[in-house]
């Protein structure tokens, strides 16, 4: 039965994965830039100064920190392993086209976290929202809503931290003969303060750990580059004649460089999924399309910035070329050609560090998701209970099944989110639009909900007496 089962979900995964969700996600991200004028490069620059905008307050998050949160689900053992995948199966010009669907993606990233702000709700700890609660409020769909809360609390809050837990006890057993059940109950008592404390304290310690991993991962790439740096432009070269079959006489190189790059950079960056517009909603800022604008460059940063280090990592050393390499196996023999034997040990330490941000990350997408399901405090002291659990799990396991699961669930998930934000896309754009006009009026851009056509199911936006007096003494 477990065999027919794992044959079921593999070849439904197999459609999912290598036709539909690449097709939907081209398309869409296509659609959303076009629409939006290309605001990749037009306000490249706003991204960056919005990132450091507002001091955290007893109502949510600041940016930033909203930005960490996304950044610690986004930035895992996907940006290690899974580009040595995409190089093993795909070969370099898998890299090219994961550039590509990075800069496609965040347009699609900046409508989904832009909606999530516009539609979020107030609690105990300041904001929360994500696609389930745009799907209730501006689609007015509350079964849709549930039914992407179920598969993102699955997928994310609990099937993909098995899997985080697992690539961590198996990275330190390989390197240092680490008992996997005895560091897999260290990493869940450690998990287990964190998650108990709330938002405020994912968002501290999601602060501190992203930045210090970006830092030093990418100094480790920029080291590597920088003693490799005559070979740069034979690197760019491989590139981008492998992205387009121009060093290859296989007629299917092509295909396997676009389909296994794109499917990397999408695990990746998660542009579409649904995923990082939880964590957006949660952050206090003046106007929707300034968290648009930070997950947008999350986007960016995951995939051109980190993805990119591994895999000039990789591409600066003949490791690739070597069969039977592939996964963390790659990146570590590339690291170890570069700066030596110790280098193996020093990637279990970064999967460690990854994978235990991420399982901050993904927790916290659960937990949001569940509140919106039932708002019972018995139901979230369950989800923290299976979380832990799933974490024991997946640290002594074997879960070949949980993450072709995870694979199936993750896929319905980008569908019913996808159709949300094509759907809604009219108000994310009105949004930008509001934007623009107060920047090109020299002013902070400040929203407020009446600045849309359509504003029912929108709470978080209202002016306040003060404000509604001032416009009505300017009308007249």
């Amino acid at each position: 039965m477990q065999q027919f089962l794992q044959e079921v979900i593999v070849v439904t995964n197999d459609f999912l994965w290598s036709k539909l969700l690449i097709i939907m996600l081209l398309a869409s991200g296509l659609f959303f830039t076009f629409k939006s004028k290309f605001f990749q490069v037009r306000l490249l620059k706003d991204m960056f100064r919005v990132l450091k905008e507002g001091a955290p307050d007893k109502n949510g998050i600041s940016p930033f920190q909203a930005f960490c949160i996304s950044m610690a689900a986004r930035v895992g053992t996907g940006n290690i392993t899974g580009i040595a995948i995409a190089i093993a199966l795909g070969g370099p010009g898998a890299i090219f086209w994961m550039w590509i669907i990075a800069i496609i993606g965040s347009a699609s990233s900046f409508v989904e976290s832009t909606l999530a702000q516009i539609y979020k709700i107030k609690d105990k700890d300041g904001f929360r929202g994500g696609p389930a609660y745009y799907m209730e409020k501006g689609l007015k769909k509350r079964w849709m809503g549930a039914l992407f809360a179920v598969l993102i609390t699955l997928s994310f809050g609990i099937v993909f931290n098995a899997v985080q837990s697992n690539t961590i006890t198996v990275a330190f057993e390989n390197s240092f003969g680490t008992d996997r059940l005895t560091l897999g109950i260290i990493i869940t008592i450690a998990f287990g303060i964190i998650t108990f404390g709330g938002i405020k304290r994912i968002a501290k310690l999601s602060e501190y750990i992203v930045v210090f991993l970006a830092v030093l991962y990418i100094g480790v790439a920029v080291f590597v580059m920088l003693m490799n740096i005559t070979k740069l432009p034979d690197v760019i070269s491989l590139i981008v004649g492998h992205a387009f079959g121009l060093e290859q006489a296989a007629g299917g190189a092509i295909g396997a460089a676009l389909m296994n790059g794109i499917k990397r950079g999408l695990f990746s960056n998660e542009a579409g999924m649904g995923s990082a517009p939880n964590a957006a909603a949660a952050a206090t800022t003046s106007h929707p399309v300034k968290q648009g604008l930070v997950q947008a460059l999350g986007v960016f940063t995951s995939t051109l910035v980190i993805c990119s280090s591994t895999a000039f990592i990789i591409l600066f050393s003949d490791a690739y070329q070597e069969p039977g390499l592939s996964g963390i196996e790659l990146t570590q023999a590339s690291l170890s050609t570069h700066i030596g034997a110790w280098a193996s040990g020093f990637l279990a330490i970064m999967v460690f560090l990854f994978s235990f941000s991420t399982l901050i990350g993904n927790y916290y997408y659960g937990e949001t998701n569940i509140e919106f399901l039932h708002t019972n405090k018995a139901w979230l002291f369950i989800y923290r209970i299976c979380v832990l659990a799933m974490v024991i799990f997946g640290s002594v396991s074997k879960v070949q099944l949980v993450w072709d699961l995870a694979d199936l669930f993750m896929g319905l998930m980008v569908i019913v989110n996808l159709i949300a934000i094509f759907l809604l896309s009219k108000v994310a754009f009105a949004a930008l639009k509001d934007y623009v006009k107060q920047r090109k009026a020299g002013k902070d851009p400040v929203f407020y909900k009446d600045a849309l056509e359509n504003h029912e199911g929108v709470e978080c936006w209202e002016r306040s007496g003060t404000e509604q007096k001032t416009e009505s003494k300017n009308a007249i």
